[in-house]
């Protein structure tokens, strides 16, 4: 059955898309030229869901005739029939006019044709680091998924496009979608309030001043309906490893909350240890999300006694400027009834700690707690904490004492946004920079510190095995 699908795929796109790109403009792409579009999108080998949701809503300076670049396969098709979902949405529809190529060659047709400024990578990792190195010398912006590479060889070639963008005057970013969560941004507000936080402790490595740990899940729900991976996505050579890749939200964070602004170095982190374990997946729980009957071949290295072995697991402690960090990412199959992936994160202050739980207790929704409040009265202190929070640039909030010591910050739901919202959100972000024609001066160091301290971390957790 599998095969016979596969077989029908150039067939669907063909018909539905052109050969080769070269189908007539629909009405919307002939609307689209009255107006002069600042930005117009080119996705190369869409093979992840976030490729889509950054067109979840419509830009005002970016063309609706948006192109798509990939090799023929369900990936392409996947992300093709989402954003066809989005055109057909009963509450404020999009109006994206996918233009597609499926060549053999669609990456050289990209930097051929050019039809866009902006090329937009989420998919496969393990070619990123090409795609982004070759699209950067073309003189082409990049917005890129996370993360941009997986390898610790492929990190020179990352430093070396940040260079080669920052000559060519083109941006080059990643899609940090984490920044834009709302108990998570109310942490970082409330610990740079020195009457309330204090200052941010150094730590220790047994117990460090900040800690991001995060549970994802391979079967899930997007936009409404049941999430299929591509295959590969299990195949820690092509997807990364956990410690590569979701971790980079997670040092991200450590970075832009712990040091706003500040332009930091690869030099300022100093990594303690790390480890990598396995999720193991069933042959049913394989089929559960990708379809497929039984493990590809290149999957096989990975199986042992029938099951296959994912490390999809990571952890590490590191010092950033001297302040002691742990990340950790884990994933399980499937959430539990009525739940989701969670997120606990932590910084330890001189006056109190700011937590962030998102366990059954708090049915799953991220919640910002105070807790260990070293204040010698409570009283005062939440009258202090309520005035901080009064002061915040979001209205009606609330702080309500839990328990003795530990108190929560209750969030309108006004302000709670989606993680799929949320690449909108970074996209619009992206399209201000755009129009500026930089980005802050601290958001390249902080890339590349960043992908330094995933793959130095992934070296280490292999023995000091190179990629």
């Amino acid at each position: 059955m599998k095969r016979l699908f596969i077989l029908i795929i150039p067939a669907m796109i063909l018909s539905s898309c052109g050969s080769g790109g070269s189908r007539q403009q629909s009405d919307k792409s002939d609307a689209s030229m009255e107006k002069q579009y600042q930005v117009h999108l080119m996705t190369v080998d869409p093979g992840h869901f976030h490729a889509a949701l950054v067109q979840k809503i419509m830009y005002d300076q970016v063309s609706p005739d948006a192109h798509v670049y990939a090799p023929v396969g369900p990936d392409c098709i996947q992300h093709l029939d989402r954003i066809k979902s989005y055109n057909s949405r009963a509450a404020d529809p999009t109006s994206w006019n996918e233009i597609v190529y499926t060549g053999a060659d669609f990456f050289e047709k990209m930097l051929e044709n050019r039809p866009g400024n902006v090329v937009v990578l989420s998919g496969n990792n393990r070619k990123k680091a090409e795609y982004i190195t070759r699209s950067v010398n073309a003189g082409l912006n990049v917005l890129a998924d996370k993360p941009m590479i997986i390898l610790p060889g492929d990190y020179p070639k990352l430093v070396d496009a940040f260079r080669v963008a920052g000559e060519k005057g083109i941006l080059l970013y990643d899609i940090m979608t984490e920044r834009y969560e709302v108990t998570t941004i109310l942490q970082k507000l409330l610990s740079q309030s020195e009457p309330v936080f204090g200052k941010l402790i150094t730590g220790t490595k047994e117990e460090p001043a900040v800690s991001k740990i995060s549970v994802h899940h391979f079967s899930k729900m997007v936009s409404g309906s049941p999430l299929q991976r591509p295959a590969w996505f299990f195949d820690v050579e092509q997807q990364g490893e956990g410690i590569v890749d979701v971790t980079t939200h997670l040092v991200d964070l450590v970075q832009w909350e712990c040091f706003p602004g500040q332009i930091l170095s690869p030099s300022d982190v100093q990594i303690a240890s790390a480890r990598r374990w396995p999720t193991i997946i069933s042959k049913e729980e394989f089929k559960g999300v990708t379809g497929f009957d039984d493990f590809p071949e290149y999957l096989k290295k990975d199986v042992k006694d029938g099951k296959l072995h994912v490390f999809a697991n990571g952890e590490m402690v590191y010092q950033l400027k001297g302040t002691w960090a742990k990340v950790s990412v884990t994933w399980n199959y499937q959430a539990p009834q009525g739940g989701g992936d969670t997120h606990y994160s932590v910084m330890r202050g001189t006056k109190c700690d700011l937590v962030i739980r998102q366990g059954a207790e708090e049915k799953f929704l991220p919640t910002l707690y105070v807790e260990n409040i070293k204040s010698s009265s409570l009283t005062d202190f939440l009258a202090m904490l309520r005035g901080t929070v009064a002061a915040l640039p979001y209205d009606s909030l609330e702080v309500e004492t839990v328990k003795k010591n530990i108190l929560k910050i209750n969030i309108p739901a006004k302000y709670r946004i989606s993680h799929e919202e949320h690449f909108g959100q970074v996209t619009a972000r992206f399209l201000e920079y755009m129009s500026m024609g930089k980005l802050p001066e601290w958001e390249v160091p902080g890339m590349i510190t960043k992908y330094f301290t995933t793959t130095s971390a992934l070296r280490i957790a292999k023995g000091g095995q190179e990629d």
